[in-house]
């Protein structure tokens, strides 16, 4: 029987022109494909988004409006080529790992509708996704953590033993999710015991439950407050939420 840490598995990362999947644009992405007894391959992005880049984005990812213009490529060619991997890659049957990947998935499903082209789901169907969140598989396996922000992608990589030096580049982070992703498959063996579609299910129900309790927290202090339940993908009509 095959094992996570056998078969041939992608990892993808998006870095944007800021943090609402709703109405923000990708400026670089990557993906990661390893494993399954064949060499690693990287493929990257760096698009032009056609908005400015605020220098909060920047600050994060060093690309600027200048680097961008002059380099990047066409949003609907880049954003065609993402989707393009994912939707094979997914009909091969390939775990797809991203950290957080509610934003991931909703920033270029909403990129792709901006731009007039099909969607991940438009390619491959509704049908229950191979899709992996080591986010969402930690909070489900780790319930309390002392400390602010130890659920961001860093610290959960060097608790699970994973050290990278090149953080906040689309491939640095995409590799660190798959990491993280081939650690938690070890580590929790009820993983492993999960097929695709009751792991899609599981991920699912998780994320609605950990947001759920996470907008009752921050409804004691902010009666307005609201997180967003859906995973993999947010909704159009509905509200940015929490992306820690």
């Amino acid at each position: 029987m095959s094992t996570f840490a056998d078969v041939r598995r992608l990892a993808w990362d998006t870095e944007t022109t800021g943090p609402n999947p709703l109405q923000d644009r990708i400026v670089t992405a990557a993906i990661v494909v390893r494993g399954g007894g064949r060499d690693d391959r990287v493929f990257s992005w760096l698009i032009n988004p056609g908005i400015p880049i605020p220098a909060e984005a920047t600050e994060v990812h060093k690309v600027t409006d200048a680097m961008a213009q002059a380099d990047g490529q066409d949003p609907k060619t880049a954003l065609d080529e993402i989707a393009t991997n994912l939707a094979r890659a997914i009909a091969w049957g390939m775990p797809i790992v991203a950290f957080n990947q509610s934003f991931d998935w909703s920033i270029l499903h909403h990129d792709l509708v901006r731009n007039g082209l099909p969607t991940v789901e438009e390619r491959v169907g509704l049908a229950p996704l191979p899709l992996i969140d080591p986010h969402v598989i930690d909070r489900q396996c780790v319930e309390r953590l002392r400390g602010k922000g130890m659920r961001k992608l860093k610290p959960t990589a060097e608790r699970y033993g994973v050290q990278l030096t090149d953080w906040h580049t689309a491939e640095a982070d995409a590799l660190a999710a798959l990491l993280i992703a081939e650690a938690q498959f070890e580590r929790y063996p009820q993983l492993a015991d999960m097929g695709p579609v009751q792991l899609f299910a599981a991920q699912r129900a998780w994320r609605a439950e950990q947001q759920a309790s996470l907008q009752e927290y921050l409804r004691k202090s902010d009666p307005e407050a609201s997180c967003d339940l859906e995973w993999p993908l947010i909704p159009a009509q509905c509200e940015a939420g929490d992306a820690s």
